[in-house]
């Protein structure tokens, strides 16, 4: 039987498919967008030379983890410099930040070109970091208006990042399938997106184009519904500590999951579906596993000495979780990440 629930879809355009940064221009122009900032990070700054010439920009290669607020004013400066008129993002969770925190500020419209699996194109949420602490903001101006998703950008992906960039899109389905506002179509997202991600990841280049697919309906889902503990304290590792941000969601989804198994058992069951595994926790646990991920904080560069400032932290402020927050629960979930242990 369902229930009731209310389901507003997403108003990001979306272009999938090979060779469909070649549209590039067209879907600047589509949007008014005369002048972008062609937005990436310094590993990736040769890569925008083409689009930069393309749609008559001009490139700003500091794009940076957490969108540090000194950065974004940065960039800032060179929008209003130059005349810029919109952003066009290349890259992963970095570049897409950089575009949204500037269009947070500006209004300015956005073309977000993927080339991870972050899923953070997807939504109108923006998570900045000042001053040792992260900042998570939701409004409609952060949404960017169009998405082209090219595998043929992910022909250069490190596997050890993709493994981790994909696992960092699974944490999006996984908490929206237990979400306080979900609903059965981003539930269906989900429980695919996990499907396709974990089918795909294993298989490499010969997986992108599912990846991918799977990536954009966990992006989907992470800007449908509210977010819980795993992206909680994946916040609070990354904003207060600087730890990786996909590799820091790599190490705690199979612990948060665990943590929330009470009182979510049919999110569970579909997780543990998708996996084609016996628990969701313990099946999260052993893809990282096999992907050759990081299974540890410690090997992030969490100190031991920060967890008990983690645990106090993510319980801090309330916001919605399947289960109670528990102080001492949490601390023990963050133990069991820190040393890597299986979960059940």
């Amino acid at each position: 039987m369902v229930g009731p629930f209310v389901y507003t879809a997403l108003p990001t355009r979306v272009v999938f498919g090979r060779g469909k940064i070649s549209e590039a221009a067209a879907e600047a122009r589509r949007l008014g967008i005369k002048r972008p900032l062609v937005i990436t990070t310094r590993q990736q700054a040769d890569s925008v030379a083409a689009l930069i010439k393309e749609t008559g920009g001009v490139g700003f290669a500091g794009a940076a983890m957490h969108t540090p607020a000194a950065v974004t004013e940065e960039a800032l400066a060179m929008v209003r410099a130059e005349g810029c008129d919109g952003t066009l993002a290349l890259g992963g969770g970095s570049s897409t930040g950089l575009g949204k925190a500037i269009a947070w500020r500006t209004d300015l419209p956005q073309l977000v070109i993927p080339t991870s699996y972050a899923g953070s194109e997807m939504t109108n949420i923006l998570g900045e970091t000042a001053d040792g602490a992260k900042v998570t903001r939701r409004d409609a101006r952060i949404q960017p208006e169009a998405v082209i998703y090219d595998s043929d950008l992910l022909g250069t992906l490190p596997p050890q990042f993709a493994a981790t960039s994909g696992m960092n899109a699974i944490a999006h389905a996984v908490e929206g399938l237990y979400a306080v506002d979900g609903n059965p179509v981003v539930s269906l997202m989900a429980e695919e997106g996990i499907r396709a991600l974990a089918e795909a990841l294993p298989m490499g280049k010969a997986g992108h184009d599912q990846a991918l697919y799977g990536a954009w309906l966990c992006g989907t889902v992470l800007g449908s519904v509210a977010m819980a503990l795993h992206h909680k304290l994946c916040h609070v590792l990354g904003g207060t500590f600087n730890l990786p941000h996909a590799e820091t969601h790599t190490v705690i989804l199979p612990h948060a999951t665990a943590y929330n198994t009470e009182g979510s058992a049919d999110a569970m069951a579909r997780i543990a579906r998708a996996l084609g595994s016996r628990t969701a926790a313990g099946g999260l646990f052993d893809l990282a596993q096999g992907l050759a991920a990081p299974l540890t904080l410690r090997e992030l560069g969490m100190p031991e000495e920060g967890l008990d400032k983690a645990a106090d932290v993510a319980v801090s402020n309330p916001y919605p979780n399947p289960r109670a927050l528990d102080r001492g629960a949490i601390r023990q979930l963050l133990d069991n990440a820190f040393h890597g242990r299986r979960p059940d």
